[in-house]
C-alpha cells in the first residue's frame, strides 16, 4: 500500500500557470519534466536493488552462494537485462488498463518526444551521465514528484485509505484555480473537467438572468408603493401650510418627488391629479424655498424643464467665480499671470474661446488692490461681459458707439482691440456711474475715448454715423441673481413692461447711429444679462419688424444655446436662431444673450417714401418732382 501511495503522490499536479493551461511547454516545464524523469530512474534503481537485496536476505545461505556464483559468473546476462529495461521505456505505452499501470503509461509519455510542444528530453544516456546532486534543488521535502497537466487522471479522486487523501490536500494547497473569480475551495480545473465548468457557468448565466428579473419586478413595486405613498396636499392643506409653513427639508423633499413624479408623468401620475396640479405646487414649493416671487417663478419656469429649472435656480445660489480681463494695451495675459502667481494667487485661464480672461481661485490679497490693478494690467470684469465686445469685433481706425458704457468694462475692451487708434464714444444716461467710468478709463491708459451724458433714446440726433455700435441694455438683471438676489423679489409685471419698452426704443436708435455705408462696419449689437424672452428675442423681433434695413448675423461665438424662434406660441423671425444663450448652470458665467446686426442701407421704406433717420451718417437724398413750364 506504501508503494502505491507513493505513485499516487507522483500524479499531483504542478501549480496551474497560464503556460500550462494552454498547453504549452515553457523553459521551467521543460526543465521539470527532465528532472522528473531523472528521479524516476533513480527510484526505480533504488527499488529494484532494495527488492534484489531483502529477496537474498529471506533465502537460505547455499542458495544464496549459489545465486552470488550466478551473479558473479554472468556479468553480461545483467547489463543484456538492463538494456532490454531500457529499450522498454523507450517504446510508446497503450492505454493501461489498472492504476498500477498508471506510473507506466505516464513514464512512457515523458520519455516519448512527442510531449505538449514536442520538445526534446535528454536521452537515456545523458541521464545516466549527469550527476544526481545537480538536480538537488527542484527536489522537495517529502520526495514527491509532480507531473505535467496532461498527465492528470480523473480516476485519482478516488482514494483507498486516510494517508492518501492528507498527502493530496497537502499538496493542494498550492494549486490556483483556472478561473479567478472561483472560491479555494473548488478543485483545481484540468482540461477534463471543461465540460462540467462550462455547466456552471450556464448555470450562473441563468441564475443572475433571474436575479435581473427579480431586480425589475422589485423595482415596479417600488415605483407602485411610492405612487401609493406620494399625494398632492389638498387645498385645505394648503391653507394650512400658509399659516404655519413646512421646514425646508420637507419642501426639498416634496419638490424632488414633484419632479420625479413629472418626468415620468404617464406612469407615476395620481390619475385624479392633472399636470397643472403637480406644478402648481411646484411652483408654491420653490418660491418658498428659493425665495422667489410667483411671478419671476412663473416665467423662469417656462424657460427649462423642471430638472434644469432647479439646477438654474441653484446655480444662482453660488456666487459666480471671480475673472479679470487683461488689458494688451499695457501687458500679456501671460506676464500677468506670472506677477500674479508670484503674489500667491492661484489663478487659470476662463477658457480656450477667450485670449485675455483669467479666474481667480483664490488670492492672499484683494485682486483690486494689487499693484498691477493700480497700474492698469487688468480689469475685474465677468466673463460674460467679455461675449458683446466678441460679437461686435472692433476694428483699428473705427468709430464706435458704447451707448451704455459705465463703468467701463466693455468700453475699455474695445479701446484694447483698436489699439487706441480711432474713436472710442462712451455714452452712458446715469452722471454718477460715469464717476467709475471715467476712472478706468484713466487707469486704463485708454486715449481714444470720448465720454458723454446723453439719453441714448436721443443720441441719433447728437451724434451718427458710427461703424460698430454696442447695446448693452438696461435690463432686470434674471441672468445675475447669483450677484444681487433682490431680483428675486423687486421684478413684476410692471417692471417688465416698463423695461421691454425701454429696450425697443433704445435698439432702434441703436440702429439708425450705424451707418451701412461703412467700410469695415455697419454693425450693431444687442446684448442683455437677463435670460427672459421678453427683453431678448421679444425685443430683436420687434427691431426686425421696425427697421426692414437690417438682418440677424452670426455672432462669432461657438458656443452657447441658440435663440428661441418659437416660445409658448408665439412665431420669432427664423433668423433668432443665430443669436446666443448663455446659463450659470451651464456655462458657469452669467445668464446673458447676445444678438448681432448687419445694417444693410440708411434707408427705411415708409409707405411711398425713403426715409433716412437722422444720425445715420448719409446725406438725405428726396426726390422732388417738379412741373417744370415752357
Amino acid at each position: 500500500m506504501g508503494g502505491r501511495n507513493n505513485k499516487r503522490r507522483q500524479d499531483m499536479p504542478l501549480p496551474l500557470e497560464v503556460e500550462k493551461v494552454t498547453g504549452k511547454a515553457t523553459k521551467a516545464v521543460y526543465d521539470q519534466m527532465k528532472h522528473d524523469q531523472v528521479r524516476s530512474l533513480k527510484q526505480k534503481t533504488a527499488a529494484q536493488k532494495q527488492k534484489a537485496t531483502g529477496s537474498g536476505r529471506k533465502r537460505p545461505a547455499a542458495a544464496a552462494a549459489a545465486a552470488t556464483t550466478t551473479t558473479t559468473a554472468t556479468p553480461q546476462k545483467k547489463q543484456k537485462q538492463a538494456d532490454n529495461t531500457a529499450n522498454k521505456k523507450r517504446k510508446p505505452v497503450p492505454q493501461p488498463e489498472s492504476e498500477e499501470e498508471d506510473d507506466d503509461e505516464e513514464k512512457a509519455v515523458m520519455s516519448d518526444n512527442g510531449g505538449w510542444d514536442n520538445a526534446p528530453l535528454e536521452s537515456d544516456s545523458e541521464v545516466a551521465d549527469s550527476d544526481g546532486d545537480s538536480m538537488d534543488e527542484f527536489d522537495s521535502d517529502d520526495g514527491v514528484t509532480q507531473q505535467p497537466l496532461s498527465l492528470l487522471s480523473d480516476d485519482d479522486d478516488d482514494n483507498d485509505d486516510s494517508d492518501e487523501e492528507e498527502g493530496d490536500s497537502a499538496d493542494n494547497d498550492g494549486i490556483e484555480s483556472y478561473d479567478e473569480f472561483d472560491s479555494d475551495d473548488e478543485p483545481a480545473v484540468t482540461f477534463r473537467d471543461m465540460e462540467k465548468r462550462s455547466r456552471k457557468l450556464d448555470a450562473r448565466r441563468a441564475e443572475d438572468a433571474e436575479m435581473a428579473d427579480m431586480e425589475l419586478q422589485d423595482q415596479d413595486q417600488a415605483v407602485t408603493s411610492e405612487r401609493e405613498i406620494f399625494e398632492l396636499p389638498s387645498d385645505a392643506q394648503v391653507e394650512a401650510e400658509k399659516e404655519a409653513p413646512l421646514d425646508l427639508t420637507q419642501i426639498q423633499m416634496r419638490i424632488q418627488e414633484i419632479i420625479r413624479i413629472l418626468n415620468n408623468f404617464a406612469e407615476l401620475r395620481d390619475p385624479s391629479r392633472s399636470r397643472n396640479d403637480y406644478m402648481d405646487q411646484l411652483q408654491r414649493d420653490m418660491c418658498f424655498y428659493y425665495g422667489y416671487n410667483e411671478f419671476l417663478m412663473e416665467k423662469l419656469l417656462q424657460l427649462f424643464t423642471v430638472s434644469e429649472a432647479v439646477e438654474f435656480f441653484e446655480a444662482n445660489e453660488v456666487a459666480r467665480p471671480v475673472t479679470i480681463r487683461t488689458n494688451t494695451l499695457k501687458t500679456r495675459r501671460r506676464d500677468l499671470a506670472q506677477a500674479l502667481i508670484n503674489r500667491g494667487v492661484n489663478l487659470d485661464p476662463i477658457g480656450k474661446w477667450t485670449k485675455v480672461g483669467l479666474t481667480i481661485f483664490d488670492s492672499p490679497v484683494p485682486v483690486g488692490a494689487t499693484p498691477e490693478y493700480m497700474a492698469g494690467h487688468y480689469m475685474i470684469q465677468a466673463a460674460s461681459s467679455f461675449l458683446p465686445v466678441m460679437a461686435l469685433a472692433p476694428q483699428e481706425n473705427e468709430k464706435v458707439l458704447d451707448m451704455s458704457a459705465a463703468p467701463g468694462g466693455k468700453t475699455t475692451y474695445c479701446a484694447a482691440l483698436m489699439k487706441n487708434t480711432g474713436m472710442m464714444v462712451a455714452n452712458d444716461a446715469n452722471k454718477e456711474r460715469e464717476k467709475a467710468l471715467v476712472a478706468n478709463i484713466h487707469r486704463l491708459g485708454i486715449s481714444n475715448a470720448i465720454v458723454c451724458n446723453y439719453d441714448g433714446r436721443e443720441f441719433p440726433k447728437v451724434m451718427g454715423g458710427f461703424d460698430r455700435v454696442l447695446l448693452d441694455a438696461p435690463c432686470s438683471g434674471t441672468g445675475v441673481i447669483s450677484k444681487d438676489a433682490s431680483v428675486k423679489t423687486n421684478k413684476g409685471p410692471e417692471d417688465f413692461s416698463m423695461l421691454t419698452h425701454l429696450q425697443k426704443e433704445l435698439i432702434l436708435s441703436a440702429i439708425d447711429s450705424a451707418n451701412a455705408d461703412s467700410a469695415t462696419g455697419g454693425y450693431v449689437v444687442y446684448s442683455t444679462c437677463s435670460v427672459t424672452v421678453d427683453e431678448d428675442e421679444s425685443v430683436v423681433n420687434y427691431a426686425l419688424s421696425k427697421r426692414p434695413n437690417v438682418k440677424l448675423v452670426d455672432t462669432g461665438l461657438d458656443f452657447g444655446r441658440p435663440g428661441f424662434t418659437s416660445f409658448r406660441g408665439q412665431a420669432f423671425h427664423h433668423s433668432l436662431a443665430l443669436t446666443r444663450r448663455f446659463y450659470p448652470h451651464a456655462h458657469n458665467m452669467d445668464g446673458f444673450f447676445v444678438a448681432k446686426f448687419q445694417k444693410l442701407s440708411n434707408k427705411i421704406q415708409v409707405g411711398d417714401k425713403q426715409v433716412v433717420p437722422a444720425g445715420s451718417g448719409a446725406k438725405l437724398k428726396q426726390k422732388k418732382k417738379k412741373n417744370v413750364k415752357d
